[in-house]
């Protein structure tokens, strides 16, 4: 019979690779305790959650959500980095993380129920975040918007010019 506490472990890991659409799994070997924290500090920033996870209960856990393929990934000391709503915000700062350090390695992920190889978490994280592309698709709309704002007030520009120079030219006389 199982512990209840393993059971609950199982539940807990599938109840959160059911409720996001994309995480990363890592081995976090050669971190240290403080690197830990800061690793957690810098995805929690960005919306993620890591968890250090046993592979065997992570197995059944991925098999209770309906997760297929990630058995491959499950090898090794493993944590998961669920991510929240953006996606490329986790996976950036797990590379700047390991940038940095020099430790850590990213076995691969999950996202929109598709399996990622590292190389495919690698280029999420060289993608523009979120907000980034918000800004750019509201900068794109909004370029025309203000060049025909330009537009209409050309003719208004130039007849206060034309009326300014009649008063200077009345001024003068």
């Amino acid at each position: 019979m199982a512990r209840p506490e393993k059971v609950a472990a199982v539940q807990e890991i599938a109840a959160k690779l059911r409720s996001t659409d994309a995480y990363y799994l890592v081995d976090f070997r050669g971190l240290s305790v403080g690197e830990a924290t800061l690793l957690r500090n810098r995805l929690r920033a960005n919306g993620a959650e890591l968890t250090v996870v046993k592979n065997t209960l992570a197995r059944i856990a991925a098999a209770d959500a309906g997760v297929e393929g990630l058995d491959a990934l499950l090898d090794g000391p493993t944590a998961i980095a669920y991510c929240g709503e953006d996606a490329v915000g986790p996976a950036k700062a797990l590379f700047g993380f390991i940038k940095e350090k020099k430790k850590l390695e990213v076995k691969g992920g999950y996202l929109q129920s598709r399996l990622l190889a590292r190389e495919d978490v690698e280029k999420l994280a060289t993608l523009p975040s979120r907000e980034e592309l918000i800004a750019k698709v509201v900068g794109g709309i909004a370029a025309p918007l203000y060049g025909l704002a330009n537009v209409l007030t050309g003719p208004i520009r130039g007849l206060v010019i034309a009326l300014d120079q009649v008063r200077e030219q009345k001024a003068a006389a």
